[in-house]
C-alpha cells in the first residue's frame, strides 16, 4: 500500500505507556485514606490527557467500525476467519477498523483491515496480566482507563459488529444498545455476528426482558444478527450512508 497524505499524519500516533498498579487505588474505596485522596485530583489530569491524545488520534481516521470478539479465539476457530473477511471487507469499502487491539478476534479484524488495505487501529489497555498488542495493528493508542477508551469506541465509530465473546463483549453489546435505544446515540449499526452462538442470549431478551416489558418490542429490531461477512458489512454501510444524510440535513439546518 503506498503512503498518502493521510499516511503521514496518522505517523503521529503514539504508542503509548502508562504505569498500572498505583492507580487500582483509584477505585478502591478501601484505600481512601486522607492521605491518598489527596492524590486523586493529580489523577484528573492523567485521564485528561488520555481523552487528549484519543480525540486528536482517532480524529483522523475517517468513518470506522470496531470490531469486539473474544482474545481467546484461535486462529483456526471459524469466526476467526469470518472476523477477518469482514473486516477485509469494510477497508476494501474504505471503512476503518477498530479493535481493542488483543489477540483472537481483535488479531483477525486488524488483520484483515491490512490485507484490505485499509487502516487498521488498535485501542489497547493495560491489564494486570498484560494484554500484548497483536502483530497487525498500524496505529495502536494504549489506555490506562477502561472508561477513556470506551468513549474512544463510542465516539469514532459508526457501528460495532460483535463477535462471540465473553464479559467484555457484553459490556460493549449492551453499552452501544442501551446508547441506541435512549436515542443518545442513533449513529450505531449494531451487527451480533454467529447466529448459534447469541441464540441463547436473544431468546432470553425475548422470552424474560421483553416478555416482562422491560424493553420495547422495537428495541429487539436495533441489532441485526448474521453469519454472513458481507450482510454485516451491508448493514454498516446502511448505516453510514443514514449518518451522511443525517449530517447534511443537520448542515442544512445551520
Amino acid at each position: 500500500m503506498q503512503p498518502t497524505d493521510d499516511d503521514s499524519q496518522m505517523s503521529s500516533f503514539a504508542r503509548t505507556k502508562y504505569s498500572i498498579r498505583d492507580d487500582f487505588d483509584l477505585l478502591d474505596a478501601s484505600r481512601q485514606a486522607d492521605g491518598f485522596t489527596q492524590t486523586d485530583t493529580w489523577r484528573v489530569f492523567r485521564i485528561m490527557s488520555e481523552f487528549v491524545e484519543g480525540f486528536e488520534q482517532l480524529s483522523k481516521i475517517g468513518p470506522a467500525v470496531t470490531i469486539f470478539g473474544s482474545a481467546r479465539t484461535k486462529p483456526d476457530d471459524p469466526y476467526y476467519e469470518h472476523a477477518r473477511r469482514t473486516a477485509r471487507l469494510l477497508a476494501q469499502s474504505n471503512i476503518a477498523v477498530i479493535t481493542g487491539g488483543g489477540g483472537g478476534i481483535m488479531e483477525a479484524a486488524n488483520r484483515g483491515a491490512l490485507e484490505g488495505g485499509g487502516i487498521s487501529v488498535g485501542l489497547n489497555i493495560e491489564l494486570p496480566h498484560e494484554q500484548n498488542p497483536n502483530p497487525y495493528i498500524e496505529h495502536m493508542i494504549e489506555f490506562h482507563y477502561f472508561f477513556v477508551r470506551k468513549v474512544m469506541f463510542l465516539k469514532y465509530s459508526i457501528g460495532f459488529i460483535l463477535f462471540p465473546g465473553g464479559f467484555g463483549t457484553m459490556d460493549e453489546m449492551f453499552e452501544s444498545l442501551t446508547l441506541v435505544q435512549t436515542g443518545r446515540s442513533d449513529d450505531f449499526g449494531v451487527v451480533l455476528f454467529g447466529e448459534q452462538y447469541w441464540r441463547g442470549l436473544l431468546g432470553w431478551l425475548d422470552d424474560t426482558m421483553l416478555a416482562h416489558a422491560y424493553i420495547s418490542p422495537g428495541d429487539m429490531d436495533i441489532f441485526e444478527v448474521t453469519d454472513d461477512p458481507a450482510r454485516a458489512m451491508e448493514f454498516i454501510k446502511c448505516r453510514l450512508h443514514v449518518v451522511a444524510a443525517n449530517h447534511a440535513q443537520n448542515d442544512s439546518e445551520q
